[in-house]
């Protein structure tokens, strides 16, 4: 926690109100969040009125305010409290890197449909946001009313975010628009049936996607790596699609861990035949276990042999892999994989079902928050398990 610490301006030489013990702030954001509570204002409401919050305050001032700042803007700290956590489960010998699953999830951002937009309506919405934000600025320097003036000041504020939210969304739709004129190069039928490219005024950096339920909303692809019930990485995308970002994840636990796991279990349709050669160059050690994704089987003779011509001409990691998913010991490797669901449920049962955050690094600090609380509450059940095998073992011994 000492990086928490350095962050803290007001000390014993320093003029300033003193800070709240960010370890304090921690551990009541880790209660709530094992409370599926993610809102700052419901949790400073709770430690006013509700004993274990105002038992883990100890007396310590906690507001809404200061909750929010801790989460907005100690993400990075928080991502670095999770690798140290996972170094030290690992000495603990309650995780290994014998075997890592990864897989995405769903989850639906803070805006809502009818915030979806495209150029021109996001150019109507600009003009009215400029027109309001002019109009308070205006009232401000007529108005000598005090109370008036700091109710006008706040409204002022709150013009003023969404008019830079709608800026954001401009540079997005203009991101879209060069991503969807580069895959147009290749795909021109399946981009012109798409249509033109819509962006989120309440949240630009969330994309529409499908959900598990069929609806399709603005949402954020968690991205989840998993090892013996721990959460080794979690990662919030704008990608529609799991294709393509199963290597960054498997970095970043290379990277966290000193080594990259021996086996991987991915879906399908997170690894594509490129990920398994750049892979198998980088991790040489480690094996991939994903099953090949489906082939039509009613096609023609001259097919067949355009199928066999291009598989005996694949890359050497790629027929490597062909070859033991076609195995009965690789089949059955790779049914661990849906083991890999129960932190996904865990998670959505835990409150993030739904963010109530906006923008990226905020949403990823709600994420690394449900990893660390979902880590020290599994670590604590094994070790209450590992506690009790050795009492039974002791007494049968004696």
């Amino acid at each position: 926690m000492s990086e928490f610490y350095d962050r803290i301006k007001a000390r014993d030489a320093v003029a300033g109100r003193p800070a709240t013990d960010p370890q304090v702030v921690l551990a009541v954001w880790l209660y709530a969040t094992l409370e599926g509570i993610g809102s700052a204002r419901a949790i400073d409401r709770l430690c006013q009125q509700h004993a274990a919050y105002r038992w883990l305050c100890g007396g310590a001032p906690i507001n809404h305010d200061l909750l929010a700042t801790f989460r907005r803007e100690n993400a990075v700290l928080l991502d670095r409290l999770l690798t140290q956590s996972v170094t030290g489960l690992i000495a603990e010998k309650l995780i290994t890197l014998e075997e890592m699953a990864i897989d995405g999830t769903k989850v639906r951002a803070w805006a809502g449909r009818g915030s979806m937009s495209k150029r021109k309506r996001l150019e109507r919405i600009e003009k009215a946001v400029a027109d309001r934000v002019a109009e308070l600025k205006s009232e401000l320097d007529k108005d000598p009313g005090e109370p008036e003036r700091r109710r006008k000041r706040r409204a002022l504020q709150a013009a003023q975010e969404r008019a830079r939210r709608v800026e954001r969304a401009h540079q997005k739709l203009a991101e879209l628009v060069q991503e969807q004129a580069a895959r147009a190069k290749t795909h021109a039928k399946e981009e012109a049936e798409k249509g033109e490219p819509k962006v989120s005024v309440s949240d630009p950096e969330a994309r529409s996607m499908r959900l598990a339920d069929g609806a399709v909303a603005p949402a954020w692809n968690v991205q989840v790596a998993t090892a013996n019930g721990f959460v080794m990485a979690i990662d919030p995308t704008d990608r529609r699609k799991d294709s393509g970002l199963a290597p960054g994840l498997v970095e970043k636990i290379a990277e966290r861990c000193g080594r990259a796991p021996r086996r991987l279990l991915a879906d399908t349709t997170a690894i594509t035949q490129q990920d398994i050669v750049e892979l198998a160059e980088r991790y040489p050690s480690m094996t991939v276990y994903s099953p090949p994704p489906p082939e039509r089987p009613d096609v023609t003779a001259e097919t067949l042999r355009k199928r066999r011509w291009k598989r005996r001409h694949e890359p050497s990691a790629v027929q490597a892999w062909r070859a033991r998913m076609a195995s009965e010991e690789g089949q059955q490797t790779y049914r661990r994989r849906k083991l890999t669901e129960r932190a996904h449920g865990i998670v959505k049962n835990r409150g993030m079902s739904r963010f109530l955050v906006h923008s990226r690094e905020k949403v990823r600090a709600v994420c690394v928050l449900q990893a660390l609380a979902l880590n020290l509450c599994w670590a604590n059940t094994l070790r209450r398990r590992i506690a009790a095998a050795a009492a039974m073992v002791i007494p049968a011994i004696a």
